[in-house]
């Protein structure tokens, strides 16, 4: 038997091979972003979640309200937390499958866990080969090689987050990865992923638990949600600065409240964890993206916006085009009279002031730039607004604040952090 996914987008932003070599970020975030728009995309958003259930029949009614975001959601206790590292443009957890410790790229959009890129995979006595074949290519990298079922623990052997009849690709052949980083942990954001809803599934399957199902259904979590809490890079290597909470909100993490909206029903944003939201520059509220349709995840390392915002903020900031590496580059002068951008989501703004808009200074070397210049970590879509899906507010926008992905109310939620005002870079 055979599975086959084709062309499945890799959430977390950069793969093992692009970690010391970033000049061709903007390309290749751009490439991201118009996957999203493809038609043949698949989703993986909550919505295309109880979709699949609804169509398998997974007979589970556990939904806390009616989908419109105004539900309880998940609360502090329930959830357990999961250090995660910083690898530059990406995270990585540990996980162990099968008794053996591998370094899994955190990927939300891709339904498939895998491991042996980069270490060879030893099956234990859970493990059992169901003789599928896997073949994912992801843009910037693949693998294939065949289905396990078994035991995988998140967050290395001695976590109490063990999932029992885990279903997991073991890599044969893979490209674009190694460099310690093992394979990828598959759409945790969703409680199920898509694994191929086109003619390419050979028996049919649609649908498979990923490892926040199965948390759910064994137990090990009372809610289908994960709030996960970012810091902005600091250096061009691995920092246990990240943390994902599964099943529940962090409160150490965040100052102030949660703002949850539902997921917005403009499409295609609608398909995955999109909202609605407003974008204005400085204290006059210069407007620089109207209130429209997007997605929030680290579907891009950059913040992507349509490339009539994305020339207003050029306009608004004075920024002019490195050709080198792709970005705005900012004089010192301009950088000091920077403004903060308001990101109006529901009924509150949060503000990405002038420091978190700059690409980190100690990595300009590696986009190629200058040493002592100003990027910012803005980038065009490369189309005009009103296509649905406006925007992405990608790794370096998650990086100031905490997002939570509430799969049972169909909701995202934003809340501010210490990282919001941080003077890091």
């Amino acid at each position: 038997m055979s599975r086959v996914i084709i062309d499945s987008i890799p959430i977390a932003p950069q793969l093992a091979a692009d970690i010391d070599s970033l000049r061709s970020l903007v390309q290749k975030d751009l490439r991201r972003a118009r996957k999203h728009l493809a038609p043949e995309t698949l989703a993986h958003g909550p919505r295309a979640i109880h979709e699949a259930r609804n169509k398998e029949d997974y007979g589970r009614h556990h939904h806390d309200d009616d989908g419109s975001g105004s539900g309880s959601g998940p609360t502090p206790a329930s959830g357990k937390a999961v250090t995660v590292d910083d690898a530059t443009v990406t995270y990585m957890m540990s996980c162990t499958i099968g008794g053996s410790e591998y370094n899994l790229l955190i990927d939300t959009g891709n339904s498939n866990t895998w491991c042996g890129a980069d270490k060879k995979f030893k099956p234990d006595s859970s493990c059992e080969n169901t003789r599928d074949s896997v073949n994912v290519s992801y843009g910037s990298g693949s693998f294939s090689g065949t289905e396990y079922t078994g035991t995988v623990t998140l967050g290395g052997k001695d976590s109490s987050m063990k999932i029992e009849n885990q279903s997991f690709a073991v890599a044969t052949q893979a490209q674009g990865f190694g460099g310690g980083m093992d394979g990828i942990l598959g759409n945790i954001q969703s409680g199920i992923g898509p694994v191929d809803l086109t003619s390419t599934t050979v028996h049919g399957i649609s649908s498979i638990p990923t490892v926040t199902d199965n948390l759910f259904k064994q137990g090990l979590i009372k809610t289908e949600c994960i709030g996960i809490s970012y810091s902005p890079t600091q250096t061009n290597g691995n920092m246990a600065n990240g943390e994902l909470m599964f099943g529940g909100v962090d409160q150490d993490k965040i100052t102030g409240d949660v703002t949850y909206v539902p997921i917005t029903s403009t499409s295609p944003a609608s398909k995955y964890w999109g909202i609605d939201q407003e974008i204005t520059y400085g204290p006059s509220n210069k407007m620089i993206l109207k209130q429209t349709a997007g997605i929030v995840g680290e579907c891009t390392t950059l913040i992507m916006i349509s490339d009539d915002a994305f020339q207003a903020y050029q306009e608004a900031t004075g920024a002019t085009m490195d050709e080198t590496t792709g970005l705005l580059k900012l004089s010192s002068e301009k950088f000091e009279e920077l403004e903060s951008l308001n990101f109006k989501i529901g009924n509150t703004n949060f503000e990405l002031t002038p420091n978190a808009q700059i690409w980190p200074r100690a990595l300009n070397s590696a986009l190629g730039g200058d040493t002592d210049s100003v990027y910012t970590v803005f980038a065009s879509m490369g189309q005009i607004s009103g296509v649905g899906l406006d925007f992405i507010n990608g790794f370096t926008w998650l990086q100031r604040f905490y997002s939570v992905y509430d799969v049972s109310n169909e909701r995202v939620g934003i809340a501010n952090t210490p990282n919001t005002n941080a003077e890091t870079n």
